[in-house]
């Protein structure tokens, strides 16, 4: 097993692993919604892996079977936020076969010295209900319940 980031050689197997993640954590998707997915991952993947989207991949042989991509942003500094850099983790996703033998927490401590040595003030995510014991584990914690997530969804 190797524990790499990923280049750009490695942009089909991202959106392949991207499509497994998918289909495990939203189920079926239609024909028409899959088609434009897959229109536009390659290019996503050519202009942001690398720059401000780190995948981290753990690999078995030339195959990858499990990533955690790591969002890089920067924001304007507060007292809470002191550097203006922060992540958001992205397709954390191990292959069914290579589940519960450690392979997602090593990525998740591999990004998470990354964040450390490039001065990220925090990381955040959303858990699925399978991921949360992990990541309450290795020292995430709710976000401050004096804030509200909302989102606008345009279509």
């Amino acid at each position: 097993m190797e524990y790499l980031i990923a280049e750009k050689k490695d942009i089909q197997q991202l959106i392949e692993l991207r499509f497994a993640y998918i289909g495990d954590d939203m189920g079926e998707i239609t024909q028409e919604q899959e088609n434009l997915i897959r229109a536009q991952l390659p290019d996503y993947y050519e202009r942001h892996l690398g720059n401000d989207l780190i995948a981290f991949i753990a690999k078995d042989g030339e195959r990858i079977i499990s990533t955690v991509q790591l969002l890089l942003m920067e924001k304007p500094a507060n007292p809470h936020f002191i550097h203006g850099h922060s992540g958001a983790f992205l397709n954390v996703y191990t292959m069914p076969e290579y589940r519960r033998k450690g392979i997602a927490r090593r990525l998740v401590k591999n990004v998470l010295e990354y964040a450390e040595e490039h001065e990220l003030d925090s990381i955040e995510l959303n858990a699925t209900e399978a991921g949360y014991p992990l990541y309450i584990k290795m020292g995430f914690e709710h976000l401050d319940p004096g804030h509200t997530h909302l989102r606008y969804i345009f279509n």
